[in-house]
């Protein structure tokens, strides 16, 4: 099977085919998701011990399976946050796989993590963090987040009178899910300051204040938002960091998705304070067009990361060598294994330049208040907020959560759209709504209207 004959040629010739017509498709077939027995029914036992060939496995791929997928990219694509890499980081994704670099020590990935690191200086420019700052690539916001917290934790514990300490930490209720999920993971504790809109510095005051004595002594950590995933809402920032300066707490900031507003001269002034984080989350694959799977985290001090993740070995000593020195993104965060997973996005980079990045990622924002305008000037529906980066949250008058989920599964059955509803608390009650998020520059005013026109 590793064998070079025309069997593999005439193979590659068909996925590079594909691969072609997919990234020059602009607007993807909007695919119908199956129950595993119906695609079982479709295409059969794959994996056999003979192996079914490369020709028809592919053929059921592109024929069966990816029309049971949606596109992520899909300009009706509006649900959850969707992504729309560049052709040019698409392509790349492809270089970077057959080039089978393994991105975790310099000594074997040097030329692919000097290009992921020109990259993640691009990033930490974007943050207005010390020159000293630095960060890695991780797998997404998950794993990113989940890095922070464990160099924040131990670097805690180096207080000897926290070493069996159960920690603490403080985050709003409209942070991330992975947030809570990271804090079982570490076995730590999580408070939430209870607002949806953003947590303020008097918000997390008071919070800090309800704190019982040995409550007070576990807390480590404040996790701050850049931009909630439900509704594009940015905390207190500045004021944020305030507090965790005058507590000596660790100030992460979770902007996987709104970190790519930073590009954005319109929005930047909405992240000061950023700067003065610990450590930041931030995903290329969300909102700077890099394919899935491409997060980061940045480290104010990188040294206080290296000290928690760097892992020993008797097989790994030779990279601590004078000969192989170099940055090793294996010491800055929890995976040893991984694919040097920042290089369709620093190709992108290269190819387009960052003035092609700030257009668009401006062109979300722009996306979101036109459709504030259209919402406003329907008649059968309401904002719920001002838009708030590339979010928008909306009602349809007389609606029940039932009609919205019904609505969601018809434009979806119909080929038309994916547009999920959320909650949102009105009135101190959590109303079904609707919801807008925008990413990709493709998407236009008539995909908003034809989406708005369905709900009448």
């Amino acid at each position: 099977m590793h064998n070079v004959d025309i069997e593999l040629v005439e193979m590659t010739l068909d996925v590079m085919k594909y691969a072609i017509n997919r990234i020059t498709n602009t607007s993807p077939e909007l695919g119908q998701p199956k129950k595993e027995e119906e695609l079982r029914k479709l295409v059969g036992e794959t994996v056999t011990a003979k192996g079914i060939g490369g020709e028809k496995a592919f053929h059921l791929f592109k024929d069966v399976l990816v029309k049971a997928t949606v596109p992520i990219d899909h300009p009706r694509h509006l649900a959850f946050v969707p992504a729309a890499p560049t052709r040019a980081a698409i392509m790349f994704d492809l270089v970077t796989s057959a080039s089978s670099i393994h991105g975790a020590y310099w000594m074997e990935g040097a030329g692919g993590i000097f290009c992921e690191n020109e990259a993640m200086k691009w990033l930490v420019s974007l943050t207005g963090l010390p020159s000293e700052a630095f960060g890695v690539f991780t797998s997404g916001g998950t794993a990113a987040n989940l890095s922070a917290m464990v160099t924040a934790r131990e670097y805690w514990r180096r207080n000897p009178d926290n070493l069996n300490e159960k920690a603490l930490m403080i985050t709003s209720a409209g942070a991330h899910s992975s947030i809570k999920a990271m804090a079982k993971v570490i076995d730590a504790d999580v408070l939430l300051v209870e607002t949806e809109d953003l947590m303020s510095a008097e918000d997390l005051k008071r919070k800090i204040a309800q704190l019982e004595g040995h409550q007070r002594k576990r807390l480590f950590a404040i996790v701050a938002t850049g931009g909630t995933t439900n509704a594009g809402i940015i905390d207190d920032l500045d004021g944020i960091a305030q507090v965790c300066e005058q507590e000596k707490l660790w100030f992460h900031v979770d902007a996987a998705y709104g970190g790519g507003a930073l590009a954005a001269d319109s929005v930047r002034h909405l992240f000061k304070g950023i700067e003065r984080a610990d450590s930041i989350t931030i995903d290329p694959h969300k909102w700077l067009f890099s394919p899935y799977d491409c997060g980061a985290v940045i480290y104010k001090n990188p040294e206080l990361a290296k000290a928690a993740h760097a892992q020993e070995g008797s097989y790994l000593e030779i990279f601590k060598d004078e000969g192989a020195q170099g940055f090793n993104p294996a010491d800055y965060q929890i995976q040893l294994t991984r694919r040097v997973r920042g290089l369709p996005l620093w190709f992108s980079l290269a190819m387009n330049g960052t003035d092609r990045y700030k257009w668009a990622v401006e062109m979300g924002i722009k996306l979101a208040n036109l459709a504030g305008k259209l919402i406003e000037e329907n008649t059968d529906l309401e904002l719920i907020r001002e838009p708030s980066l590339s979010c928008v949250l909306f009602r349809r008058k007389g609606w029940s959560p039932d009609d919205y989920i019904n609505w969601t599964y018809k434009n979806h059955n119909d080929g038309l759209a994916l547009v999920t509803p959320t909650k949102w608390i009105v009135n101190n009650k959590a109303e079904t709504v609707a919801r807008f998020c925008f990413i990709n520059p493709d998407t236009t005013k008539e995909d908003i209207t034809v989406i708005l026109d369905t709900m009448k």
